[in-house]
């Protein structure tokens, strides 16, 4: 049985099938996390964060954000608030925060996109942890209005190609071929 911090999470892995066997692996991970009382809490070592794609439809583009502590461009996203625990909710409050965008809507649905369960350096506020992150897609109609929530998180809209070579990570790599599939459909 599910409490008030897992229901939500639950509800939306009930029809998520992953496309990997890492990922297969996170999603178990992810599963054990809710039996252990209130999977946002970041004392924990891993913890749920929720993040997402920022896209452009009409123009096929995506935002990414410069993330100066990962010395790398990601997705937005992050933690819930104390009291959150709607990876929806979440990453929509984080959304717009960290763009300055008020029509972010979950697109073309509120489907989870992918689970990924990554490791989180030690930093001086923090020891080293693992998130187990919600990704998602928000979309906006008015990509022009986007601007970041501090000067060290530049926002760049780029073309799906763009976006793979300046990306690192297998993870976020598998995670733009999804949004590409999306702007097929």
């Amino acid at each position: 049985m599910h409490n008030i911090t897992t229901a939500p999470i639950a509800a939306l892995l009930a029809g998520y099938r992953p496309r990997t066997s890492t990922e297969a692996s996170d999603v178990e991970r992810l599963l054990d996390l809710l039996t252990s009382g209130d999977p946002w809490s970041r004392d924990l070592p891993l913890h749920v964060t929720a993040s997402a794609l920022v896209v452009h439809p009409p123009t096929r583009r995506i935002m990414l954000r410069w993330h100066a502590r990962m010395q790398a461009w990601l997705q937005i996203g992050g933690h819930g608030d104390p009291g959150e625990h709607d990876p929806i909710d979440v990453v929509l409050r984080e959304g717009r925060e960290e763009t300055h965008l008020d029509d972010l809507v979950c697109w073309p649905d509120t489907s989870i996109r992918q689970v990924a369960v990554l490791p989180v350096p030690a930093s001086p506020d923090e020891p080293a942890h693992e998130h187990a992150d919600l990704r998602f897609v928000l979309a906006t109609e008015t990509p022009a209005r986007a601007r970041p929530e501090k000067p060290t998180a530049t926002l760049r809209w780029l073309s799906l190609p763009e976006a793979h070579a300046i990306t690192t990570e297998p993870n976020l790599h598998e995670l733009l071929a999804r949004v590409a599939e999306l702007f097929d459909q």
